[in-house]
């Protein structure tokens, strides 16, 4: 069984349930929008985001749930999916997850029209039920989302990105999502305040593993069906590079600059960055990032009693560390 199957086992009836009624959430009295709402949901992903939803539910509340979480996590799929919809305009992307973008089919107009909609089904899906503790997360989420953006953007013109200032961009950009996630899974089914947060503390924490992960992938040498330097190539400063700038001499240091800027494309000088990078530990440097992060995840779920959902969130932070892509 494939990891992310695993994980699924004690929530499967949960998304199978919520697959019909995430669907149901996207319904329209416009033709076209069913068609591209029918094109969303076939090409779905692992849905790891509701799976945080479900399974932080079921363990803070002793395998309690509550129609509130299928409403929660179909908010949160609904957020997201909008957000992708505008990013691939906004990146100008012909394809997501293997698959042809909204934008690439349908053209950006229609795309970001798309995103506008999804975004206004998982608000009123909230406000209509009366979800408003639920809604204030998804909204701090979306907000956090849109500043490490554009937070990110303004940084990359300068290259003047501090290791800190990386850990605020990737928390708002990634960490905050996956936070929301937990964060409402535990307000769905009615706990204190304290838990809420400590969930969302929990996500955070994941969110940050993974991102650094992803990040790890630029170096990789194993095929994992994303292209190495890419992130170079795109003026993106990660933290290897960041780690590797702060541990170089002046001189080295203007070398990785002036490649960054003037020959990012050029792939030979990428290939050296990259070595550069292996060479004075910014791999060893990033990895011991992520465990920390990783470390500080399951310090949170000791917790709580062992249950199969909690067992599930265990491997959930394995995996998000151990994953090929």
């Amino acid at each position: 069984m494939k990891p992310v199957e695993l994980i699924k086992q004690p929530i499967k009836k949960e998304m199978e349930l919520f697959e019909k009624k995430f669907k149901d959430s996207m319904l329209s009295k416009v033709p076209l929008l069913n068609r591209i709402t029918y094109y969303i949901v076939r090409r779905k992903g692992k849905q790891m985001r509701p799976m945080f939803v479900f399974l932080v539910a079921k363990m803070v509340s002793n395998g309690g749930f509550d129609e509130r979480t299928y409403r929660g996590a179909s908010v949160v799929e609904l957020i997201h999916t909008a957000t992708l919809v505008h990013d691939d305009v906004v990146d100008d992307s012909n394809r997501r997850r293997g698959f042809y973008s909204i934008n690439a089919l349908w053209k950006n107009k229609i795309a970001v029209l798309v995103g506008d909609f999804l975004l206004s089904k998982g608000l009123l899906l909230s406000i209509d039920n009366e979800d408003f503790d639920l809604l204030k997360l998804i909204s701090i989420a979306v907000r956090e989302m849109s500043e490490g953006e554009l937070l990110q953007i303004e940084k990359a013109r300068k290259l003047d990105i501090t290791e800190d200032i990386y850990f605020d961009i990737i928390r708002q950009k990634t960490a905050t999502l996956i936070a929301a996630c937990c964060g409402i899974g535990a307000a769905s089914v009615g706990v204190k305040q304290d838990t809420v947060q400590q969930m969302r503390k929990f996500g955070e924490y994941i969110g940050i593993a993974f991102q650094i992960k992803d990040d790890l992938f630029d170096y990789s040498d194993e095929k994992i069906g994303k292209p190495t330097g890419i992130d170079i190539k795109e003026q993106k400063m990660t933290l290897p590079l960041i780690h590797s700038l702060n541990n170089c001499t002046a001189k080295e240091k203007a070398w990785i600059i002036n490649t960054i800027k003037k020959h990012n494309k050029n792939k030979g000088r990428v290939k050296e960055l990259i070595a550069f990078v292996k060479e004075n530990g910014g791999i060893d440097y990033t990895i011991s990032q992520m465990n920390s992060y990783k470390n500080k995840a399951i310090t949170i779920l000791n917790n709580y009693p062992e249950s199969p959902y909690k067992d599930s969130l265990l491997k959930m932070i394995d995996y998000v560390v151990a994953r090929k892509i």
